[in-house]
């Protein structure tokens, strides 16, 4: 714990993670906030997946897009305008009474112009703090994260189900908007330039280690979204149960992040840290009882923030910082497609098989996301006994001496 401590005291440190995650904050909210609010208008979950499908095609495009500008115009350009546009179409969805395919539009609308908080962020850490200490950055800003992906989630349904679905819809644009202005506000951002890179869009992306992150990333958050929507499903729109299990849920993930943050990393380690996952997953298939759930997936969340910490530090450790910008912007990509699509799925298969479809759901996006860093486990790289820091983009030369 020591470590995080210091790592706090590092000039900026706290304030540019505390101001990053209030920014992304919302973008754990909005998948349960719009699947809670269309189910609600439509009654039907399986048009609150067109929904979250059609905004998740949003964010496929505009990740690497967005994050690759920041090296052309700067990050508080792009950043201000991405967030005014898409703080405007998530209220309209919220406030407006939309047909699925008008609907389907806005969030296609507020999907491409996601704010990429989590390029820049990533970009600027190595910038911040020393070699040494990039890696537990990296496993500290992990654990942090929890508050978007498990405990967003938590404030989400406790808002749209004891208030109303609308309101859930506005918290999370209050916190963009807010958290946004805060981080763009940021002296971080102006002491830092992207470089512009010389590569084509997508080159990155023929890095074995990018696109591992890329893929995991997305499993991991699609298993996780999936679970979210299972637990509102079994408990209903009503009452407190839902929120404590995924409150649970998070500080099982926090309570991981924590003790395995300082694990060096090994060509093993996704793999391990996501079969924690699945095994939690799998085993919450069996009893939709409120404790059984609580219990099984604690043991779930124990893999979450550490296997986010792993694939943050192959990405740094395995691109040059030119490229660092637009390589998270594919591995936020992953992780927003994956929030949008586990949600999706999960509702069909709600639909359909009851409140246990969405973690056989979850259980398939869990056990894949194992799978794929266990057999694909030579793209991993080993980082024990090396630093986290992105390659430089001028690197020395060989040269001969004339003997």
């Amino acid at each position: 714990m020591s470590r995080y401590s210091d790592l706090l005291k590092t000039p900026g440190v706290a304030r540019i993670i505390s101001a990053q995650l209030t920014a992304r904050f919302p973008f754990g909210m909005l998948s349960l906030a719009f699947l809670l609010h269309i189910e609600r208008q439509t009654g039907s979950y399986g048009a609150a997946g067109l929904v979250l499908a059609a905004m998740s095609i949003g964010q496929a495009i505009a990740g690497p897009l967005t994050s690759r500008l920041m090296g052309r115009w700067g990050m508080r350009p792009v950043l201000t305008v991405t967030l005014l546009i898409c703080s405007a179409a998530i209220t309209t969805i919220g406030i407006v009474t939309l047909s699925v395919p008008a609907a389907m539009a806005v969030a296609f609308v507020a999907g491409i112009s996601m704010p990429p908080i989590q390029p820049a962020v990533r970009t600027i850490y190595p910038k911040m703090v020393n070699s040494k200490q990039l890696t537990p950055l990296f496993s500290l800003d992990a654990t942090a994260q929890e508050i978007i992906w498990v405990i967003g989630p938590v404030a989400t349904t406790f808002i749209s189900t004891q208030i109303s679905t609308v309101w859930g819809i506005l918290v999370a644009v209050a916190f963009l908007l807010g958290g946004g202005a805060w981080f763009i506000s940021s002296p971080e951002l102006g002491r830092v330039r992207i470089p512009r890179s010389r590569r084509k869009l997508g080159v990155v992306l023929t890095r074995p280690p990018v696109l591992l992150a890329t893929v995991v990333g997305f499993l991991l958050v699609g298993a996780c979204a999936a679970i979210e929507a299972g637990v509102v499903a079994v408990f209903g729109h009503d009452g407190a149960d839902a929120g404590i299990v995924l409150a649970i849920f998070s500080i099982g993930s926090i309570v991981g992040g924590l003790s395995l943050g300082h694990v060096p990393i090994g060509p093993w380690s996704t793999a391990r840290r996501m079969f924690i996952v699945f095994a939690g997953t799998a085993a919450a298939m069996a009893m939709m009882d409120f404790w059984w759930l609580a219990a099984t997936l604690f043991i779930a969340g124990i893999g979450i923030a550490p296997a986010l910490a792993v694939l943050f530090a192959i990405v740094s450790a395995s691109v040059k910082f030119s490229d660092t910008a637009e390589a998270y912007g594919w591995v936020g990509t992953g992780q927003l497609i994956g929030a949008a699509l586990g949600s999706a799925v999960a509702g069909f298969l709600i639909d359909g098989n009851g409140a246990v479809g969405a973690f056989w759901a979850a259980g398939a996006f869990a056990f894949v996301g194992f799978l794929i860093p266990a057999v694909f486990r030579r793209w991993h790289p080993d980082l024990r006994g090396r630093d986290a820091s992105p390659l430089p983009d001028t690197e020395p030369v060989t040269t001969i001496s004339p003997s």
